[in-house]
C-alpha cells in the first residue's frame, strides 16, 4: 500500500511535472459511490452502492460504517442558495461478498420525487473515518458523484466546502471517452498545488443483484503503474487526464484534508470524485 504522505520536494516536482505522470506500486483506497447513469433525460429513482474497495481490482473491500452524512446539493435557481438534502434515511445495510470473505456495505435508492427538479445534483458521502491496521491509521475520504437530469446546466463547477474537495471544471457526467476531465484538488477550500492524485478505472462491474463485483476484469494491466496511475497537481492545484475508456473513472487526493489525527491515530481525509465517460454512437 502506497504510503500517504504527498507534499513533495522539489526535485521529484519537477521530474514528475516533465513525465506528467508517476506509478505507485500499489492500489489505492478507493469510497466508491455507485450508480449505473448519471446523464439522465428525465427524473427516476436512483439507486446508489457504497462500497470502500480497490477500485480497478474490485477488491480487497473493507468493512464501512455507516456513513456520517450522505446527501445531494443542488441550487434549483441562478439567485438561490445550495440546498443540501438529506439522504440518509435511505441507506440500507449490507453484505458485501469477495474473495476475503463479505464485509459491511450499504445501498440506497433515491426516490424519483426526490430528485424530480431538472438540473444537476452533486451527491456526497461524508464517511466515518476508517482504520488501516496494515498503516496504522484512519482514512477518511469525502466522495462525490454528480447526477444531471434532464441535460439542463446547475451547479456542476462549484465547490461545497468538503475538507478535503476536488473541484471539477468539466461535468463529470457529460465525457466522451478519449475526452480530457479537468479539476481542482482543494484542501479546507484552498488549492493544493504539487500534490498527488490517483487515478483509478473501475475495471470490475458491479453485480448489484449479489452484491458483489463480477469476477472478470475489463481490461488486464500490462504494468501496475497502468492499473494505479498518479498524476500531479500544477502550482495552482490544477490537474488533468484524458479518459481513454468509457465507464467510471475514480480520482483521490490523499491527506489533503486540515485534520491530521482521529481517535490518536494519524489520520488521512482524502476528497474522491467519480467521473463517467461515454462512447461516441456508431
Amino acid at each position: 500500500m502506497q504510503p500517504r504522505s504527498f507534499q513533495l520536494n522539489a526535485l521529484p516536482l519537477l521530474l514528475g511535472v516533465a513525465l506528467g505522470a508517476v506509478a505507485i506500486p500499489a492500489f489505492a483506497h478507493f469510497l466508491v459511490v455507485y450508480t449505473p447513469q448519471t446523464a439522465l433525460v428525465r427524473a427516476t429513482d436512483l439507486p446508489f452502492h457504497l462500497v470502500f474497495t480497490h477500485a480497478f481490482n474490485g477488491g480487497p473491500s473493507m468493512a464501512m460504517d455507516k456513513p456520517q452524512r450522505f446527501y445531494y446539493a443542488k441550487r434549483s435557481a441562478p439567485n438561490e442558495q445550495i440546498e443540501e438534502v438529506d439522504l440518509a434515511r435511505y441507506l440500507e445495510p449490507i453484505q458485501w461478498a469477495g474473495e476475503q470473505g463479505p464485509v459491511s456495505a450499504w445501498k440506497a435508492t433515491v426516490p424519483r420525487n426526490v430528485v424530480r427538479s431538472l438540473g444537476d445534483y452533486q451527491i456526497v458521502v461524508e464517511p466515518t473515518p476508517y482504520l488501516e491496521e496494515a498503516e496504522g491509521l484512519y482514512i477518511q475520504q469525502f466522495a462525490k458523484v454528480m447526477v444531471n437530469v434532464g441535460g439542463v446546466p446547475g451547479n456542476w463547477s462549484e465547490t461545497l466546502g468538503l475538507p478535503a474537495e476536488i473541484h471539477s471544471l468539466n461535468k463529470t457526467y457529460a465525457n466522451w471517452t478519449g475526452g480530457v476531465f479537468r479539476g481542482v484538488v482543494l484542501g479546507n477550500g484552498s488549492p493544493v498545488p504539487y500534490t498527488q492524485v490517483e487515478v483509478e478505472y473501475l475495471n470490475h462491474d458491479l453485480d448489484v443483484a449479489n452484491n458483489t463485483f463480477v469476477a472478470d476484469g475489463k481490461i488486464d494491466a500490462p504494468h501496475p503503474s497502468l492499473a494505479a496511475i498518479v498524476i500531479l497537481t500544477d502550482a495552482n492545484g490544477q490537474f488533468s487526464f484524458t479518459l481513454p475508456k468509457a465507464g467510471w473513472w475514480g480520482f483521490a487526493a490523499l491527506s489533503v484534508g486540515p485534520e491530521n489525527e482521529y481517535n490518536g491515530k494519524p489520520l488521512s481525509q482524502d476528497a474522491i470524485l467519480w467521473v463517467q465517460a461515454t462512447d461516441l454512437p456508431q
